[in-house]
């Protein structure tokens, strides 16, 4: 069961830490039999999340995930494309010059700064489907990971902002996630019972909730490199 989070404005990275960091992987890929004649690269549009805000530079999503896919054997490399603070429209604007030629597939994982804004549901969805747009382009496959609006924003809008997500995966032939949070724990319904997962801010999740997200993430990004055969 997904669960939803109420936003404080410390949420998503307001103090900007950028963190950019690329791990090459150069190991043979046999998971459950495939095997991928060139390296994959794939690049992880998002925000403070997918940056690693508040931790050690070793122990955010990115370097977790590639170290748990070097772990699996898998000749895959993930890119950081997480900006703290970034809104959907920020990842939009900034799309087209990340995706250079060497990239092979997208994660996305936007909309918790919008939440934190209050932004209309409408624009985030003009912006994640103008994103997935591109990919289709471009050809690339993308898994799409969701966020839950707060209940406090009223029905309307939480219903909204949470089908958008499924609603475009669907239309786009995205892989989809329904919430980053999930990773951590699909079965809890209240924040606080992953509060030892998380940072102080209640918001971002520590070393130990990324490698819980990793450990469920991480077989979702094998069946997106399976697209690629």
């Amino acid at each position: 069961m997904m669960f939803s989070f109420i936003l404080s404005p410390v949420a998503y990275g307001a103090k900007c830490c950028v963190r950019n960091l690329t791990f090459t992987l150069a190991l043979p890929f046999s998971v459950a039999g495939a095997a991928f004649a060139e390296p994959v690269t794939i690049f992880a549009l998002g925000d403070s999340l997918t940056a690693g805000y508040g931790l050690p530079e070793g122990e955010g999503l990115v370097p977790q995930l590639n170290q748990w896919l070097a772990d699996q054997g898998a000749d895959v490399t993930v890119l950081n494309g997480g900006v703290s603070g970034d809104t959907s429209a920020g990842g939009l604007s900034r799309l087209a010059w990340s995706l250079t030629d060497e990239v092979d597939a997208m994660i996305v994982t936007l909309g918790g700064n919008d939440l934190l804004r209050g932004l209309q549901p409408s624009v985030t969805r003009a912006n994640i489907e103008a994103i997935l747009t591109e990919a289709q382009t471009r050809q690339l496959p993308v898994l799409l990971i969701g966020m839950e609006a707060p209940g406090n924003f009223g029905p309307a809008y939480k219903t909204a902002f949470d089908q958008l997500y499924p609603e475009l995966a669907a239309q786009y032939g995205a892989q989809h996630i329904g919430s980053y949070f999930g990773l951590i724990d699909a079965d809890a319904t209240d924040p606080g019972q992953i509060a030892q997962y998380m940072q102080a801010d209640g918001i971002h999740p520590n070393a130990a909730g990324v490698k819980r997200a990793v450990e469920s993430l991480g077989p979702q990004i094998l069946t997106l490199v399976d697209q690629l055969d």
